[in-house]
């Protein structure tokens, strides 16, 4: 009988790994070495304030500043997970080890890095449209694009510097309007980006700006995440609202969201233990989420392609 303890703490930091490497939104996650982490669904963030300069006084010297660092407690809310099981006639002791890495790789590629890379671009843009660092109404066109795209990245330049690092996240489909015209290819080449362990070749703007391309069922304003239980006991993963739009691209400091992801303890029992099958039972459970600081998020613009919503309308008088 293999060692499933060991084996399950081997399989969670693989999936954590592969987690990190392959989600388009991987590069967020290092942002994370920045918070408290003690286990469970809470993490703690440090929140630094200070005072700004005064006058040196010859004969008074100094005037005392004050400098806070305190922690603000977020919890995650995203909490997933799914059993999975593989029926002991078709896997026996030995081939468990090879087919259970195999079903999950495909389970993580497949289902979990794409919901996870979905939920936190709409989170950016959330918290970006109730900040009002969201750009409405551009469909993007060979003879505005490089115009547009410069604008915001000006916009954002003009609150963190000039020096400091950024990453556009680019909807494919805009990001081929770039490849396609030989003109504006000329604004692009290839550079390195680091991301978790390895490191990736991606085209850039001028050679400084890293473009990550993403897939447009990936990047939208809000997405059902479903519960598989209730009404929903027959649905699964997620999908974009009616009400969701369309996201051209995402500018903001590389430093700036703090992406954080979480395998719970993987759980594997052999068809002896588990009980209600025979069969292999495997437990994964996730929890992930995304912030960004209220001091960071004038270094955020999020380019929408459809014209801004409608404010919701109070009845006059209120609701009774």
């Amino acid at each position: 009988m293999p060692n499933v303890i060991e084996f399950a703490a081997l399989f969670q930091k693989s999936l954590d790994e592969l987690a990190v490497q392959e989600a388009t939104s991987g590069w967020m996650e290092p942002n994370q070495s920045l918070i408290q982490y003690t286990g469970g669904a809470d993490v703690k963030i440090p929140i630094l304030e200070m005072d700004g300069l005064a006058d040196y006084d010859r004969n008074l010297g100094y005037v005392t500043g004050a400098v806070n660092l305190h922690y603000e407690t977020k919890t995650m809310t995203q909490d997933r997970g799914k059993r999975f099981l593989l029926d002991a006639m078709d896997v026996s002791e030995s081939n468990f080890l090879v087919n259970a890495p195999a079903v999950m790789g495909q389970f993580q590629r497949e289902k979990v890095i794409p919901e996870i890379d979905a939920y936190r671009y709409s989170s950016i843009a959330k918290q970006a449209m109730e900040a009002k660092r969201a750009v409405y109404g551009y469909t993007p066109a060979e003879a505005t694009i490089l115009k547009k795209l410069y604008e915001d990245i000006v916009d954002v330049q003009c609150s963190v510097g000039s020096e400091v690092p950024l990453v556009i996240t680019m909807s494919m489909r805009v990001a081929a309007i770039l490849d396609m015209n030989e003109k504006l290819a000329r604004n692009m080449s290839v550079t390195d980006f680091r991301q978790g362990d390895i490191t990736l070749k991606v085209k850039s703007l001028e050679g400084k700006i890293p473009i990550i391309r993403v897939t447009p069922d990936r990047l939208k304003t809000k997405y059902k995440f479903w519960t598989g239980r209730g009404e929903d006991k027959d649905k699964f993963g997620f999908e974009p609202t009616e009400d969701a739009l369309d996201v051209n691209w995402i500018i903001c400091p590389r430093s700036t969201p703090i992406a954080v992801s979480r395998t719970d303890t993987m759980r594997i029992f052999d068809p002896q233990t588990y009980q209600n099958a025979n069969a292999w039972a495997m437990d994964y459970r996730k929890y992930h989420d995304l912030w960004i600081l209220k001091n960071k998020m004038p270094g955020v613009i999020v380019n929408i392609k459809q014209a801004e919503p409608a404010a919701p309308t109070t009845p006059s008088g209120g609701e009774k």
